[in-house]
Parts: structure tokens; C-alpha cells; sequence
């Protein structure tokens, strides 16, 4: 396999105009595709060949594309949607990728004539059009809505956020670090966990309990809070363990991530106006789709007063993550000029 600090062989770009690579970079799996304009406009992007990739299995990005470019065409660009903030020199401020991104050297490593970089939950809000296709669940709301702004919203190694706006010269996307602000609770048990966390960080942002490690914070404070040493490590080990009911405090902390994930969604609706829906398309949800469809979500996010009515119209729905990455991704791409 290639390595990112090896040269690239020489490229052979492919002929096809339209054909180029798109990838979704998160904290645990790369999804990477071969991709073309569809004539759609609907649905704009034709996935050719799509394949997905362990980040620990791999050296970085560049070694992800080379395996899957292998040693035939390539395509002259390359468009990847990452977890983080893109600086204007080409690379990205990130808490949560394992490894440094940068286009200019993945361009510099496989011959590449343009890499470009977008937040990995904007360029998911670029697929705003697939999303009912990828429906889950329906957590609350109509099934329908009016065209107005869209919330997109994933909890995984981090929390991303964006939110998607119908504009008269078509789809504006407004990326967000929703995952950074401060969390907030509400019940004398999420005040009790703040504190725990507060012992080790002065900032407790959502993203410390609302993600895959915020799973493991909620779960290890629990352990502190009733005198008990964790017995599990990673956020899949909680999730099976509550989800066969092997452990009373692996549920608990599942009910209190779905109780706050609730109460941050409406807080997030509010601030952004989504009254065109709010899609949740982190990859813990549709595996725990009943416990969160029997939890406190529906009343934490409508308990916001006067505004709990206006929350009750905006249709909220789980969808798969899945797939959404790339051709958002690949939207985006394909709209840049225009935009």
C-alpha cells in the first residue's frame, strides 16, 4: 500500500470530465467514491465505485486515496469533507482526525491538479435532497414541512452541525461548530456529571457527552457518582451493554445522552431557525433508534417554554449517515462555480 510520505507514480488522469473523487473524512472511517454529475437536479451526483476505510488501519488520507485510486485513472480532482475547520492554506484545525490533512500535500503525494476541503457536516447538508430516502425514524413533528432552513446534526467522534438555507439562487449551507459550545443541563444528575467533567477540563462543551467519547464521559461519571470502577471502555461496549440490559449504568448513561441530545437539538432549532426540519445523522442513532424513540428526547427538545409550540411543527427525524457524506460532499463540488 501506499504510503503518504511515499511519491506517487506518475498520474494518469482520467477522461472523464465529469468523474472525480469524493471523500468523508470522520475521527474513526474514511468513505471514499468515484463520482460524476448525474443531470439530475434533484440528485445531482452518480456514485461509480464507493468504498469504506478504518482510519487506524492507515497512515493518513493520502494512503486511504492511493488504495483506492490503485493503478488505474485517477481523476484531476478530489473534493474531501472533514471534521474541523479548513484554514485558507489547505489545511484543517481538528480535535478528532487522527492524523494531519492537508490538499496541498495530498495533491503534492498522488498527483492531484486540486484537493479540496469542507466540513464534513456542511457537505452532509449538501445532501439535504437524499435525506427522506435515507429516513430511519420520525422522532416527533409533521411529516412534511415548509421550505425553510434545515438542521443537519451528528453526533460521532465529535458533534457536527450544519444547517442548510433555501435561498432564491439556490441552497446556501452555513457550517457550524455546534459541537464546541458550552453544554448545558438541566436535571440535577447532568448538573452532578458537569461537575465530575469540570474536575479534568474548564470548558464542558456538548460534544463531551453528545459524541462517541461523550458516550464513555457519561458513562465513567456515572461509575464516579455511585462509588463504581468502569468495567467498559469504548462507546460500542456501552451501547451493547445497555442495549441488552448487561448494565444498569451503561443505560443509565444511554437515557442521559438521549436526554440531553433532546434538549440541545431544540436549543439548536431555536438559534437557527430550522423550521424546515431537523435530521439527526450521527452513527450511534439508528442503532439505539428504540431507546431514543422510548427516551425523555421528544420532551427535552419540546420544553422550551412559550416556543415548545413552534418546535411541535418542525419535523425531526433519524436518518443514515451512510453514503450522505460523499455525495454531499460531491454537491458541493459540483455547485462551487455557482456558489
Amino acid at each position: 500500500m501506499t504510503a503518504a510520505s511515499q511519491p506517487a507514480p506518475a498520474p494518469m488522469l482520467s477522461t472523464a470530465a465529469q468523474e472525480f473523487l469524493a471523500a468523508d473524512v470522520g475521527g474513526t472511517h474514511v468513505r471514499v467514491a468515484r463520482v460524476q454529475a448525474s443531470g439530475d437536479t434533484l440528485h445531482p451526483v452518480q456514485l461509480l465505485e464507493y468504498r469504506k476505510y478504518r482510519n487506524a488501519d492507515h497512515a493518513g488520507l493520502s494512503a486511504i486515496l492511493a488504495d483506492f485510486i490503485g493503478h488505474g485513472p485517477r481523476p484531476a480532482h478530489c473534493v474531501v469533507a472533514t471534521a474541523g475547520h479548513a484554514r485558507d492554506d489547505g489545511t484543517v484545525i481538528t480535535a478528532n482526525v487522527p492524523w494531519p490533512l492537508s490538499a496541498r500535500q495530498i495533491e503534492a503525494d498522488l498527483g492531484l491538479q486540486q484537493v479540496y476541503l469542507v466540513n464534513d457536516f456542511e457537505a452532509v447538508a449538501y445532501a439535504a435532497a437524499q435525506m427522506d430516502a435515507s429516513g430511519v425514524l420520525q422522532l416527533c413533528g409533521p411529516a412534511q414541512a415548509p421550505r425553510a432552513p434545515v438542521l443537519v446534526v451528528g453526533p460521532g467522534t465529535g458533534l457536527g452541525a450544519a444547517v442548510w438555507i433555501p435561498t432564491r439562487q439556490g441552497a446556501v449551507v452555513l457550517a457550524t461548530e455546534g459541537g464546541q459550545p458550552t453544554l448545558a443541563a438541566s436535571t440535577e444528575l447532568e448538573m452532578a456529571i458537569v461537575r465530575y467533567m469540570q474536575r479534568e477540563r474548564s470548558h464542558v462543551s456538548i460534544e463531551h457527552a453528545l459524541s462517541g467519547p461523550g458516550l464513555i464521559n457519561l458513562y465513567t461519571a456515572l461509575c464516579a457518582l455511585s462509588d463504581q470502577r468502569p468495567q467498559l471502555h469504548t462507546p460500542d461496549a456501552v451501547t451493547a451493554a445497555a442495549l441488552q440490559h448487561h448494565d444498569a449504568t451503561a443505560r443509565q448513561a444511554l437515557d442521559v445522552f438521549c436526554g440531553l441530545l433532546g434538549s440541545t437539538i431544540g436549543d439548536m432549532a431555536l438559534l437557527y431557525g430550522a423550521h424546515g426540519g431537523v435530521y439527526l445523522a450521527g452513527g450511534i442513532l439508528p442503532q439505539i433508534r428504540d431507546v431514543l424513540r422510548q427516551s425523555t428526547f421528544v420532551a427535552r427538545y419540546l420544553n422550551k417554554g412559550p416556543m415548545s409550540e413552534a418546535l411541535a411543527r418542525i419535523p425531526v427525524k433519524v436518518v443514515e449517515h451512510g453514503q450522505l457524506g460523499v455525495i454531499g460532499a460531491a454537491s458541493w463540488y459540483l455547485g462551487r462555480d455557482a456558489r
